[in-house]
């Protein structure tokens, strides 16, 4: 991500899961966890849609973690069809917060949940599992949202949710039949397909514009 990012080997439930870690200045603005697309098809955190969710959370004031999902890379274990996957991703979770405990952070800080394609399913599922526990994350962002491939949690009504028009992996018309009971707003890049050729900046403008933060100049 930086030239500042480093290397953290989390203990997750089927062994170690490999993550770059970028911590924020200080003071930070809280912990953001990206989640990348569909391990079996070649999906890790250098995708590059992962990576611009990381650099613009990063430069929103973030200590942003981007973990290789169980079997990808370095990380151990087996790919388990979006199911231990949010167990690695709760981990994760729990690691960063036990970091910012042992450098005298306060370990409740907001937490952001991001994911594209396969890892927008795995986030949601995460999501639902804090609210439960009474840990709701701050804020949710789903690019390319897996609702064709996978059931897709229901999500907080200031979730961003960002598609391509032409997603020809994930037909637009999916994500707002999963959108529509929830009367929740989905943002369509006009000409986008589901990798977002040519398109990150939007996704890089549309997120800070979520944080009320527009890109200088604009």
């Amino acid at each position: 991500m930086t030239p500042n990012s480093r290397r953290v080997a989390v203990a997750g439930p089927a062994g170690r899961i490999d993550c770059t870690v970028d911590e924020a200045a200080e003071p930070g603005a809280g912990i953001a966890i990206v989640a990348h697309p569909h391990p079996l098809f070649g999906g890790h955190r250098d995708n590059k849609v992962v990576q611009t969710l990381g650099r613009t959370l990063h430069a929103l004031g973030y200590t942003v973690w981007l973990p290789d999902f169980r079997g990808v890379r370095e990380s151990e274990g087996v790919h388990d069809d979006g199911q231990g996957e949010v167990d690695d991703l709760a981990a994760v979770l729990d690691q960063a917060q036990n970091t910012c405990a042992e450098q005298g952070k306060l370990t409740e800080q907001p937490i952001v949940l991001a994911g594209f394609s396969f890892g927008s399913m795995v986030v949601t599922r995460l999501a639902t599992r804090l609210a439960a526990a009474h840990r709701p994350a701050y804020r949710l962002i789903l690019v390319g949202t897996a609702t064709s491939k996978w059931t897709v949690d229901p999500v907080p009504v200031d979730t961003l949710v960002i598609h391509g028009e032409n997603d020809e992996v994930v037909p637009l018309s999916t994500v707002f039949d999963w959108a529509r009971p929830q009367e929740l707003p989905v943002v369509v890049i006009p000409g986008a397909d589901h990798f977002f050729h040519r398109k990150l900046t939007l996704i890089k403008r549309l997120v800070r514009q979520a944080w009320g933060q527009p890109e200088p100049g604009l």
